[in-house]
């Protein structure tokens, strides 16, 4: 059998502020053989998630760190090479959180088999993976969202926010979606069906905000937190809920000069006003609960009722430079990285 080297991005060090290709070190290492119940897979998709940059954070959250010299953690897709476990075999399509590397040796019980004649496998790391399970549940469940309210959604043409405003509109709400620039502005209402547009890089976004909300939100869904937070914030109506799914303008924050410690809101009182509540919440906590939200994603987006786009960038070298454009804006759709 051919020896298989596998090329890895690993934690070199913990950033500070953006990432920097200095962070990481790209090793190079042979694959192992699959060991009783294993699987080896040859990742052809790497998904490039906002929550990668807490990841390399020291410190308690959610989850473990990513360890100094540990393979950087993220979901992956790809080709079975080979396997020693009854589920799988050579040829079959694969998802996991696999890392960023260009081989793995997996387990086969945490491996999971998708169907690439039901969408294609990028797709299995945007709508039919972590950003859809997160939008499907941020929403419907977090969100609590009742037919016909109104909800506002930041980085509405992401991988998350573009998902939650079509879920919002098939349970006929008005929806307002912000983005940054005219052209994924014009792509949320012509192609996704929001109602409106706000453009956070040239407009006035609380004014926007009361413009196109003129009662109020039901539901806010907060992918970016800073002052567009708290422009949601106050513009609540009763009983309205705030959901934080993430805070991607404050991620790369450091803290070590007052004008670039994390933004704290201002409009905090509105939920008290409003007896309104915000709560923050994790997709792992709904993993025993992801096959009945994958069906029905899956459902809508074969009746055409759920459209997702993805941003496929090609080559594995240039993963510190990729990622990085999920915080200067330049993304658009879901970010994946083509091995």
């Amino acid at each position: 059998m051919s020896t298989i080297e596998n090329r890895q991005f690993r934690l070199a060090r913990r950033p500070n502020g953006l990432p920097e290709r200095e962070d990481f070190a790209l090793t190079t290492e042979t694959l192992p053989e699959a060991g009783d119940g294993e699987v080896r897979v040859a990742i052809d998709y790497i998904s490039l998630d906002p929550a990668m940059r807490g990841w390399m954070n020291a410190g308690k959250s959610y989850i473990k760190p990513v360890g100094i010299d540990e393979v950087m953690r993220a979901g992956a897709a790809g080709t079975v090479i080979d396997s020693k476990h009854p589920d799988f075999s050579a040829g079959d399509k694969v998802a996991a959180n696999m890392g960023v590397q260009t081989h793995a040796v997996f387990p086969g019980k945490q491996l999971r088999k998708v169907d690439t004649n039901l969408a294609e496998l990028p797709v299995y790391l945007g709508a039919l993976g972590m950003p859809g399970m997160t939008a499907y549940f941020g929403t419907l469940e977090v969100g609590a969202l009742a037919d016909g309210e109104t909800v506002l959604v930041s980085a509405a043409s992401g991988a998350v926010g573009a998902l939650v405003g079509q879920i919002a509109k098939k349970k006929g709400c008005h929806v307002v979606g912000i983005a940054g620039g005219k052209t994924k502005c014009d792509y949320i209402v012509d192609e996704l069906g929001f109602d409106a547009a706000i453009d956070y890089k040239n407009e006035d976004v609380a004014d926007a905000v009361k413009r196109h909300c003129p009662d109020g939100l039901d539901v806010y869904f907060d992918n970016v937190g800073g002052e567009i937070l708290d422009a949601a914030l106050a513009n609540l109506r009763l009983g309205a809920r705030v959901v934080i799914c993430g805070a991607i303008s404050q991620y790369n924050k450091t803290g070590g000069k007052m004008d670039d410690a994390a933004y704290a809101p201002k409009n905090y009182m509105s939920l008290l006003v409003n007896r309104a509540r915000m709560e923050g919440f994790i997709v792992f906590d709904f993993t025993d609960r992801y096959p009945q939200a994958a069906k029905d994603m899956a459902e809508w987006i074969s009746a055409g009722d759920l459209k997702h786009r993805e941003d496929i960038v090609e080559g594995f070298d240039t993963f510190p430079e990729t990622l990085n454009k999920l915080f200067s804006g330049d993304n658009f759709g879901k970010l994946v990285l083509k091995v």
